[in-house]
């Protein structure tokens, strides 16, 4: 992979990861209700996510679940429902002052909510489909340019993830009140639904 390649991978990667979707929702809730440590926790999620579906591709199974309408329609519920369900428990979340509130999920669970945000969304996987192959170079070995897009696509993703984290967190640390805390849980409970509600209604293009 030339230089000149990469950059142009960087750059989409770049602008794939501000774009705000359920990993940029998850992210900011967690950073705002529990800190930048937990929520570095479910941005490690994400990614171990991310490369799982690199991975898909690269062995050649990305391009046959794009084509399964039906394989694409059940990956694309469960993560609606999955999405819907974390709103739901968020909007109903009693309003802890963010001072001294304990961790309602250890991390392994936590881990686990960032991991499944971002596998049971299938237009990820067949984005990765349509975005990865340009830029991988047939006459040169393909391992060593799927670890760079691997790394390139995670460390991009965690430096935007983790804005997105420390700056809720910091909005956080403002929330005292009951009355602020409710309202944060429904603002990011529905940003979760209304995220769930657009994956179920999503086509794969």
């Amino acid at each position: 992979m030339s230089l000149a390649v990469w950059f142009g991978f960087l750059l989409a990667a770049i602008l794939i990861a501000v774009t705000p979707g359920p990993g940029a929702v998850i992210s900011m809730s967690t950073g705002m209700r529990h800190g930048y440590g937990a929520a570095l926790v479910v941005i490690l999620g994400l990614q171990v996510a991310l490369v799982t579906h690199l991975v898909i591709v690269a062995v050649g199974l990305g391009a046959l679940l794009a084509a399964s309408e039906t394989t694409f329609i059940l990956l694309k519920f469960l993560g609606a429902g999955y999405l819907v369900w974390l709103g739901i428990q968020k909007w109903r979340a009693p309003p802890l002052p963010i001072k001294g509130e304990q961790l309602a999920l250890p991390h392994h669970g936590l881990f686990v909510q960032g991991l499944l945000v971002n596998l049971t969304n299938p237009k990820a996987i067949i984005f990765i489909c349509a975005l990865v192959p340009p830029f991988i170079d047939s006459a040169l070995p393909q391992l060593p340019q799927y670890l760079i897009i691997a790394a390139t696509l995670c460390v991009t993703d965690m430096v935007v993830m983790s804005a997105y984290a420390l700056a809720a967190a910091r909005i956080g640390n403002w929330l005292h009140r009951p009355e602020s805390v409710r309202l944060q849980n429904q603002i990011f409970g529905g940003l979760f639904i209304s995220a769930g509600a657009l994956l179920g209604i999503s086509s794969r293009n």
